[in-house]
């Protein structure tokens, strides 16, 4: 933020916007951003936001616009190297993040072509008529916005690529922000460090104060607490079998299909119950990974299937803090869910790649 990166992501990122295809640049624009920082409430609360603003502004339907920023803030937070739940997800299956992630790419860029191809024919059919936002005018005034900001962001592009331990990666991420933080923002370090510590904030009031802010070590600590009472509460409730009908019935399951669909039911309840994303995912995992290892499928494949169902569909149960908490900061509602696709269509197009590849195989053992 203080670097001046997040605001030149928004700045460049809106002057590629075409108003026929907004709703589509809205997906793709929010898609790149969630991959780069690795968070679904930042990549809103940044982008999103001078999104939401600008379709308001407009005549489109502010619930499909929603969906769509919504949608492309969780390609990142399912499959950016910086995102808090593919490392959790890595560290509770014992994991390497960088074997998922590819898997993840395999398992998921249909179903973004997909989802891509609905939102351009929504964006065909319902364009903006006016992209102009005072955004665009107030970021320079604040920040010095040319290439050299962008060099933290490509940093942790660059060294992710190369499968850098995402620690270093980010250490020699904060540091390069931090040059350009006092050499071209004239930041001067305790303001930085304060920044780092507090979460960063504009000193003076403008349509920007509360687009570009959040972040910093404290801000953290909420999250640290809630991971410590999810793994707490998966772990009694693992220890004390009160679910135990789940896993038996999901040992029944005779296809890899039918248990990818036992943990697609599992994980909708398990955030359902469980309100947040990251109690969902160690519930989900600690109720499935017994029937997965019984089927004799590693722990690369728990991995990518729990990628590919809580996590996506999390954002989906309306009162989980996964979908409330961007949909509040868009100002929005429930109303934004149907407009999601790739939250739902990633497990759809898994479960019929798995019926798919049952059926062929059953077909071949047949004509044996």
């Amino acid at each position: 933020m203080a670097a001046g990166t997040v605001p030149a992501l928004v700045y460049y990122g809106i002057q590629f916007l075409n108003p026929r295809y907004f709703i589509l640049s809205a997906f793709i624009l929010t898609s790149m951003v969630s991959v780069l920082l690795g968070t679904s409430f930042g990549t809103v609360s940044t982008i999103g936001v001078a999104l939401i603003i600008m379709a308001r502004e407009s005549n489109v339907n502010s619930h499909i616009v929603a969906g769509a920023i919504i949608a492309g803030a969780y390609v990142g937070d399912r499959a950016s190297p910086m995102s808090s739940s593919a490392n959790l997800v890595a560290t509770i299956t014992r994991t390497k993040l960088y074997v998922n992630l590819k898997n993840m790419a395999i398992t998921g860029w249909l179903p973004l072509l997909a989802a891509s191809f609905i939102y351009l024919v929504l964006s065909i059919s319902n364009p903006v008529s006016a992209t102009d936002n005072i955004l665009l005018n107030e970021i320079p005034q604040f920040f010095s916005i040319n290439l050299y900001v962008l060099l933290p962001a490509l940093v942790i592009l660059f060294l992710s690529l190369f499968q850098v331990e995402v620690k270093l990666t980010l250490l020699l991420s904060i540091v390069t922000s931090l040059v350009i933080g006092i050499t071209l923002q004239k930041y001067s370090i305790f303001q930085l460090i304060n920044y780092a510590v507090f979460g960063f904030e504009l000193d003076t009031t403008t349509a920007l104060t509360p687009i570009l802010k959040g972040g910093g070590i404290i801000s953290m600590l909420k999250v640290s607490l809630v991971v410590i009472i999810s793994t707490a509460l998966a772990g009694i409730i693992a220890g004390t079998r009160i679910l135990e009908f789940v896993e038996v019935f999901l040992n029944k399951a005779k296809t890899r299909s039918s248990l990818f669909l036992g943990t697609i039911i599992v994980g909708i309840a398990a955030a359902a119950f469980g309100c947040t994303q990251t109690i969902a995912i160690l519930l989900t995992q600690q109720l499935v990974q017994e029937s997965y290892q019984n089927k004799k499928l590693d722990n690369y494949q728990l991995a990518v299937d729990l990628e590919n169902t809580v996590v996506v569909l999390s954002p989906l149960v309306p009162w989980n803090i996964a979908g409330l908490v961007p949909a509040t900061i868009l100002m929005t509602d429930l109303g934004f869910i149907p407009y999601a696709f790739y939250l739902y269509l990633l497990p759809l197009f898994s479960l019929m790649q798995f019926n798919n590849y049952f059926l062929v195989k059953k077909l071949l053992s047949t004509a044996k």
